[in-house]
């Protein structure tokens, strides 16, 4: 089968042959039927995430051994089945959590996989999807999609969950007061369908680059702003009528988390999902005066995953423009993604 992969961390993928690897025990094989990129992949194929003040946290001291398969967002057809590995059929289609820890630490049964201290998340810690073949060493990873085409559920199992989780983080405020959305990327298209799906009250989306703004408008957003203005954290105030009491930060630099700082009324919450980087230097006073939030939210459970697909079939998919693409762009379309190009999401589809 044929991979692309991190062999050196700051270069393009490599595509190497190995040979299909066979199922045993719990395990799944399947043939890749569509595979997401993410952003996530970008940091991970240059070897670090941005700290902030000249550091770096590597990936590679992460625990991301190369060379690595990426491809965390993932649909394939069932290949080969491993003999304990029960409720499978060669043939099923299914999206697969990638977000895979342990399996046996308190934090895992509790159903919180993505939270491990020994997380093996494919695509970071285990071979991923951009691949012709996927291993998935247990069927509780495999959600049925039903009749939704690979390419649209493929982004569910991290655009999707992601911005699920963050929205439910909101709480009861989701339904009767505006959610502020930083960034109108991949993640904040599906964060504003998926807000709507989740019967949110209202979507107040900032981005800096006019072309998302307006992709924003398009996908249901009801008031898009400049997040380059001078004035951006007054315009969000003025558009919450006082405050932010939800924002969500999709984005994730320094800028963008102050700024999300700046538009939160009293008790107001900043939920932080991106992972651009960088650092940010705040007073502590105005914390318990204000007795605001600050709340780092990463990708999402198997419940969530689960929840999601429900709601999804009940409610329609999220109008997210996605492309596809053959797995042999996977370098080109890094680029594009890297050069801001990407409107939405572009999937892979091997050619098997």
């Amino acid at each position: 089968m044929r991979s692309f992969q991190v062999c050196e961390c700051g270069a393009p993928l490599r595509m190497n042959t190995q040979p299909t690897p066979k199922p045993t025990g719990s395990e799944v094989l399947l043939k890749v039927l569509a595979a997401g990129v993410c952003h996530s992949d970008l940091h991970l194929s240059d070897g670090y995430f941005d700290l902030g003040g000249g550091k770096k946290l590597s990936v590679v001291e992460r625990g991301m051994k190369l060379p690595v398969t990426l491809g965390h967002e993932n649909v394939g057809e069932v290949a080969a089945v491993g003999p304990w590995a029960k409720g499978i059929k060669i043939g099923d289609r299914r999206l697969v959590d990638p977000w895979m820890g342990c399996g046996e630490c308190g934090v895992c049964k509790r159903g919180d996989e993505q939270l491990c201290t020994r997380p093996r998340s494919l695509g970071v810690f285990t071979p991923g999807g951009y691949s012709d073949f996927l291993m998935v060493p247990h069927p509780r990873y495999l959600f049925d999609i039903g009749n939704i085409p690979p390419e649209k559920a493929a982004p569910l199992a991290c655009s999707g969950v992601t911005t699920y989780g963050a929205l439910k983080k909101v709480g009861p405020t989701l339904t009767t007061e505006p959610t502020v959305i930083v960034g109108a990327g991949g993640l904040g298209l599906m964060c504003i369908a998926l807000h709507k799906a989740m019967g949110g009250h209202s979507s107040i989306v900032v981005d800096i680059d006019p072309a998302k703004r307006d992709a924003a408008l398009k996908a249901g957003a009801n008031v898009v702003i400049d997040g380059a203005a001078s004035d951006a954290s007054a315009q969000i105030i003025a558009a919450t009528q006082g405050g932010a009491w939800a924002v969500i930060d999709l984005v994730g630099s320094s800028g963008t988390v102050r700024l999300g700082i700046d538009s939160l009324i009293k008790g107001g919450k900043l939920i932080i999902v991106g992972l651009y980087g960088g650092d940010i230097t705040l007073s502590l006073p105005p914390f318990p005066m204000k007795a605001i939030t600050v709340q780092g939210s990463y990708t999402g459970s198997l419940t969530e995953i689960g929840e999601l697909i429900e709601l999804v079939q009940r409610t329609g998919l999220p109008p997210v423009p996605i492309a596809t693409r053959p797995l042999d762009d996977v370098n080109a379309v890094l680029g594009e993604l890297r050069a801001g190009k990407v409107i939405g999401r572009v999937v892979l589809t091997p050619a098997n």
